[in-house]
């Protein structure tokens, strides 16, 4: 079957083979029982909304996977993606080069934070953290500091689901499989509704959390320590707010002990917060950064990390034909990939779509906390475009309650994610104030009619 007779029998209802496709994330038998199969098919999406195979339309108020910033099927990213696939559809770029790579790199660090101008792309987030893990130790190691082999990671820390990332994430159920593979550490996670509840931005306070690295240091000495990896705000854990004064106090200490700080914005890049990256809107300067998600807007897997000018000119410091990092994808900086990015990054210059992002927050934030005094609410939280409501877990079932509202919000048109007893909202830059009120008053009628 073709590609486009695919698509027009998914259009039309029909439900495709379901055995072969191991779903990711997914209860596969439950999944692919339900009686309703074709009411959670995506058959097409355009703009903020999809269509499924049942024929509903739903906002998409989670930008999918907190990846699609300027809404689905784009036609300057659609055109962009076509064009190139008839023009170049690969080439390596180990020791040869396309020059939509080249551009794509320039067009990322020209957006990025000062002094951060080089990019080394990947296909995913999860591998541009392992990748920035790998420079991080290359770069002690190239300064005469091999020691520094552990990591810092975080509480309740995404980091995607590869071998590192998922050690130095701190989603229990991601690692309880699999174990730790590298030596690391976890900070305490932020979360503190004792001290800040119903936060609107970022709590007064928590900085403290941040002290728990000199604990760590004092344990392992800072010899031995390579990098710290937070999210700037933390997505999949739950839509964690930094507190104020937290992330520039862990900026502070890595400094102090020469340790490496990582910001993961895989979520929080490409205009989440309002800025192009949250390092920017919260004016702290890590040494990394690792992307994904919005660069290309999901139209075509790329991820990337973004490296401080003295990291990079650390490994081009040597001579001679070496190469400088034995790292790399086949697909890194794949030519379809690269046009998706550039005519991303057009479509949110164009647009002003960072902008929108930062017009909307007020109104998204008095939606997030609209939720406040509804029952079985007991937080309230937002940054930017991100954010949450928690719920009071129910007895012998943690967890219920947010999938009963995600259901029921499915039900009357509104896709929110339930993490853990959290419902999170992160809808695309490109949505408007009345869009933002449909789903807000969506995901209200779901909530008041659950027990």
């Amino acid at each position: 079957m073709s590609g486009s007779d695919a698509v027009a029998e998914a259009v039309a209802g029909a439900l495709p083979p379901l055995e072969a496709f191991w779903m990711p994330y997914t209860n596969n038998r439950a999944f692919k029982a339900r009686g309703d199969l074709a009411s959670r098919m995506i058959a097409r999406a355009e703009g903020v909304y999809y269509t499924t195979a049942s024929g509903a339309r739903v906002i998409d108020a989670m930008a999918t996977l907190w990846c699609v910033n300027a809404g689905h099927c784009r036609p300057r990213i659609v055109e962009a993606i076509r064009a190139q696939a008839g023009e170049l559809d690969f080439a390596s770029n180990f020791s040869l080069g396309n020059p939509l790579a080249f551009r794509a790199a320039d067009a990322v660090a020209r957006i990025a934070p000062p002094g951060m101008g080089h990019v080394f792309f990947t296909n995913s987030g999860s591998e541009a953290v392992d990748t920035a893990l790998k420079i991080a130790l290359g770069y002690h190691r190239l300064r005469g500091e091999a020691s520094r082999q552990r990591f810092v990671g975080r509480e309740r820390g995404y980091h995607g689901v590869n071998l590192a990332g998922v050690s130095v994430g701190g989603v229990p159920a991601n690692r309880k499989a699999f174990g730790n593979l590298i030596a690391v550490d976890h900070l305490p996670h932020t979360q503190d509704l004792a001290r800040s509840r119903h936060s609107r931005g970022r709590p007064a306070a928590g900085a403290d959390c941040a002290d728990a690295l000199e604990r760590i240091v004092a344990l392992h000495d800072a010899s031995n320590i390579a990098a710290v990896i937070v999210e700037p705000v933390a997505g999949a854990g739950g839509v964690l707010v930094p507190p104020r004064g937290y992330l520039e106090r862990l900026r502070e200490l890595c400094t102090r002990h020469g340790i490496l700080l990582v910001f993961d914005e895989v979520i929080t890049g490409f205009g989440r917060l309002g800025a192009p990256f949250a390092s920017q809107f919260l004016d702290i300067r890590p040494d990394l950064i690792t992307f994904a998600k919005g660069v290309t807007n999901a139209a075509v897997p790329m991820g990337g990390v973004l490296v401080a000018d003295h990291v990079y000119e650390t490994f081009m410091g040597g001579s001679g034909p070496v190469v400088e990092l034995f790292h790399g994808y086949t697909y890194s900086g794949h030519p379809l990939a690269s046009a998706a990015a550039l005519a991303t990054l057009a479509t949110y210059a164009e647009e002003d779509l960072f902008g929108n992002a930062a017009r909307l927050a007020p109104a998204f934030e008095d939606g997030i906390h609209s939720f406040a005094g509804m029952p079985h609410v007991v937080d309230t939280r937002n940054l930017g475009l991100i954010g949450a409501v928690e719920l009071a877990p129910r007895d012998g079932a943690p967890g219920a309650r947010a999938l009963e509202v995600h259901n029921r919000a499915w039900e009357r048109g509104v896709f929110v994610r339930p993490i853990g007893d959290a419902v999170a909202f992160c809808p695309p830059l490109s949505i408007n104030r009345d869009q933002l009120d449909t789903v807000f008053a969506a995901v209200r009628e779901a909530l008041a009619g659950v027990a």
